[in-house]
């Protein structure tokens, strides 16, 4: 019979004690197998004749910390993978009834992100069927414009040159032609063919032009690209699918739908429009139906009505005896907020309202974090302050961020925390790339609200380089008809000088200046005194980007637009318009010839994008210069130029209706069996070092048997208190390391015949190549083959045992760093 890599020990040979193992400290004695199952015994230990250096430790441990073993590195490149991810490397594997049923909810998310997001594209597609995505990425030829970049699925990135008619070999009759120039040569292919096979190599309009064209002589180079692209997409779905599972698993009981939520609603002033009324019913489904915390983003324009979606949510839950916290990125805004909420609940006195900001003197910010734990707080508007350590909420039920995009790093990190206890809900005009991704998959829940007020008519968008004189005329312009003006600058410095230059300009007019390093009730006086319209031309920073609603403010002048985003400028240019009076965004730069091609780019989808309602295709256009960046950190600037965002959603889709393709079942660690016999002979001298070597090795054991990760920690505790292991003790921690990688990977047998290694694994074919596709290692990817559910490789010799071993171990080290991109359970 072959033998199995287990490390038992009979009773006879154990060294029964009550000192507890250093490496894993318990309050619980060690336990020790049953004797039926052994390999190595305390004799061939004991036995050993090898010699164990006698260095002394200290030096011993200086010298073999310098030294990278095979284990080292596995365990670096399994951190570093994980690393990159926000949750936690230990999340428990979901069972397969578990599997199934999560991986419809994912399908049916994505339908929902397909139709509710993309519904300009979803109405020319085809009728709406469950299993099939209604609309498609491929681009249709005749909308090319000669000299844009596309991508041939097969082939790479061209540069389009035209459509022509001409003669084929075989026929008399002319057909139509797309002429694409690549980097050695020109192809040409029927319409019809190029309507199936190529996508634009950005969204419409756009003319970022990528790093190289492919070559029409080496696909090969292409090839690894886009295989590239599809395991980066493969990890971002199953990292996607990972989070969502999570939120799913969080449950809350549905808050109950009472006439009050019907009453409230009834007070608002306007006729919803059509999109508001379905924003409205979402968020009250997900309260008053679903059992999971509601995750939500509402996109919409400045003005089209996102607050009052959020007031129904905080009614609906406050109503309920729960708290409601409201996250706004400036205090100017969470002032206005705050105004807004406390009218509108002035109605029902049982609700308080408290605001929470560093207008407040330190013993009344001391009176509110009180009463906000006490909970004689029910709604509580605040900036990222609310976000602090020192801010506890008796019985919080809803987070209301207003513009995510506004908010730091350690902000954001915070705000995800709250996403797996309380509801959520998102207002954003233009979402951060990274929040449109989710929302576009699907996996984060997205109502678009895209149709204006009856009363609002769109922004004229002037864009030029500065001059003095036309800033006095768009000036004079407004106030003659009585409006108010917003000057935005990038920076503080500077803000004085303009003051100087429109003192001068207009001499009779109340001017102002309102910036975040102000004292604050200075701050808040001129925010009032501009609302008020005491205070005809604010000068300010970009601290009025979010949400102001000055009905009587509709021309803004942005300086230097360039140092913007342009998100922001979006915002910025939403300020004004409020009313029914055309309103007016004059953006200068200094001189076309000092921005940079992002600059540019940035400016002109600002001025195409000046119909209502277009943040949420603004930001897929931000999406496309600056890229997806990193979906999981806070890294926002990433590269989709590998394959172009069109063919990067089509494979992002792809890969999402063939998720259940793409799943490994592992084996249980016990039944893995290892029949390579190989017993190796620890140096007496180690045995001796060890305080315990029963114990430790019983250990090790029982690491492997629980997951990878306790396995890691194990081989690095003994390497720090013991320092670097004899070599016969590494190859019996890699006889562990295999077993515990083959039962992750659904590798239920090893086996060596001759030349010959197989592995026995429940794995399919696709993943199989799926696994192969993403190994970095071509010595590995191409001597491996799938054949009669078993993995093969033919060596060109027989290896002795334990360089074989050493060989199945980097063999499998290789396919376990392709797990990222698999569904495990």
């Amino acid at each position: 019979m072959a033998a199995k890599a287990s490390l038992f020990f009979s009773p006879s040979e154990c060294f029964l004690t009550t000192r507890l193992c250093k490496l894993f400290p318990t309050t619980q004695k060690p336990s020790f197998p049953s004797p039926s199952s052994s390999s190595i015994t305390l004799t061939n230990v004991l036995n050993a004749d090898a010699v164990y250096t006698k260095l002394p430790p200290r030096l011993r441990n200086a010298r073999q910390e310098q030294e990278r073993d095979a284990i080292s590195l596995l365990n670096e490149r399994i951190r570093r993978e994980h690393a990159k991810r926000d949750h936690s490397p230990l999340r428990p594997a979901m069972d397969s009834e578990e599997a199934d049923k999560y991986i419809q909810l994912v399908k049916e998310q994505q339908q929902r992100g397909l139709q509710k997001l993309k519904s300009d594209r979803a109405r020319q597609g085809a009728p709406h069927d469950a299993a099939q995505p209604t609309f498609s990425y491929k681009v249709d030829p005749y909308t090319l414009r000669s000299g844009d970049y596309v991508v041939h699925r097969k082939v790479g990135i061209g540069r389009f040159v035209g459509i022509k008619f001409d003669v084929p070999k075989d026929s008399k009759e002319p057909i139509e032609y797309v002429f694409i120039e690549y980097a050695d040569g020109m192809a040409k292919l029927p319409v019809k063919q190029a309507s199936r096979l190529l996508y634009r190599y950005n969204l419409p309009n756009e003319t970022k032009r990528p790093r190289t064209l492919s070559k029409l002589s080496d696909t090969s180079a292409w090839e690894r690209r886009r295989m590239k692209g599809k395991v980066a997409v493969q990890k971002m779905v199953v990292d996607l699918m990972e989070l969502y599972l999570h939120r799913l698993k969080q449950k809350r009981p549905p808050y109950p739908k009472t006439p009050a939520m019907a009453e409230f609603a009834s007070q608002f002033p306007f006729e919803p429009t059509p999109d508001q009324k379905q924003a409205f019913s979402d968020v009250e489904r997900d309260l008053t139906e679903s059992e999971n915390p509601m995750d939500r983003l509402i996109c919409g324009d400045v003005g089209f009505g996102k607050t009052e979606v959020a007031l129904r949510a905080i009614f609906c839950v406050v109503s309920a005896g729960k708290q409601a916290m409201v996250l706004a990125p400036t205090i100017v805004l969470a002032k206005q907020h705050f105004d807004v909420i406390s009218e509108r609940f002035s109605r029902y006195p049982n609700i308080r309202v408290g605001l929470l900001s560093r207008f407040q003197t330190k013993s009344e910010k001391e009176e509110y974090l009180s009463m906000i734990k006490d909970g004689r707080v029910d709604i509580i508007v605040g900036t990222h302050s609310l976000l602090g350590n020192r801010v506890e909420y008796n019985n919080l039920g809803l987070l209301v961020v207003d513009e995510e995009q506004r908010f730091g790093v350690k902000q954001k990190e915070r705000i995800a925390s709250f996403k797996t206890s309380v509801d959520v809900l998102t207002l954003s005009a233009t979402p951060i790339p990274r929040t449109l991704y989710l929302a576009l998959t699907g996996f984060r829940d997205a109502s678009l609200i895209s149709t204006p007020p009856p009363e609002r008519v769109p922004i004229r968008t002037h864009l030029s380089a500065y001059s003095k004189d036309k800033v006095i005329s768009a000036i004079k312009h407004e106030l003659d008809r009585g409006g108010r003006v917003f000057y935005v600058l990038p920076r503080i410095k500077g803000l004085e000088d303009v003051m100087e230059f429109l003192e001068l300009a207009f001499p009779h007019v109340e001017i102002a200046i309102a910036h975040g390093k102000q004292y604050s009730k200075q701050l808040e006086e001129t925010m009032e005194r501009f609302a008020r319209g005491d205070i005809r031309i604010l000068i300010c920073t970009n601290i009025v980007e979010s949400g102001l609603d000055i009905q009587n403010a509709n021309t803004i002048i942005i300086q230097d637009v360039q140092q913007f985003g342009l998100a922001q400028l979006y915002q910025l240019r939403g300020r004004v318009g409020r009313a029914d009076k055309e309103a007016h965004a004059h953006l200068f730069y200094p001189d076309k010839s000092l921005l940079s091609d992002h600059a540019l780019e940035r400016l002109a989808a600002l001025e195409e994008c000046c119909e209502l309602g277009q943040g949420f295709q603004l930001a897929e256009r931000d999406m496309a210069i600056r890229g997806f960046g990193n979906i999981f950190g806070e890294q926002q600037t990433g590269d989709v130029g590998n394959v172009g965002i069109d063919l990067f959603f089509e494979m992002l889709f792809e890969s999402l209706s063939k998720v259940d393709e793409h799943r490994v079942i592992s084996v249980p660690y016990p039944a893995m069996e290892f029949d390579i016999n190989i017993n190796p002979h620890l140096p007496s001298e180690y045995i001796n070092h060890l305080e315990n070597p029963m114990q430790i090795i019983n250990c090790a054991e029982k690491a492997a048997e629980k997951d990878i990760f306790n396995l890691m920690q194990f081989t690095e505790n003994l390497r720090r208190q013991y320092g670097k292991e004899p070599y016969s003790m590494e190859i019996l921690l890699k006889k562990l390391y295999v077993r515990r990688m083959a039962a992750d990977l659904g590798i239920s047998s090893i086996y060596a015949s001759g030349k010959m290694v197989g592995m026995k694994t429940n794995m399919s074919k696709k993943v199989f190549k799926l696994i192969t596709d993403s190994a970095t290692s071509d010595i590995h990817q191409n001597s491996l083959i799938f054949e009669d559910g078993q993995i093969k490789a033919e060596l060109l010799l027989e290896l002795p045992k334990e360089q074989l071993l050493n060989w199945i171990f980097q063999c499998l080290a290789e396919l376990y760093s392709s797990l990222p991109t698999l569904i495990k359970y």
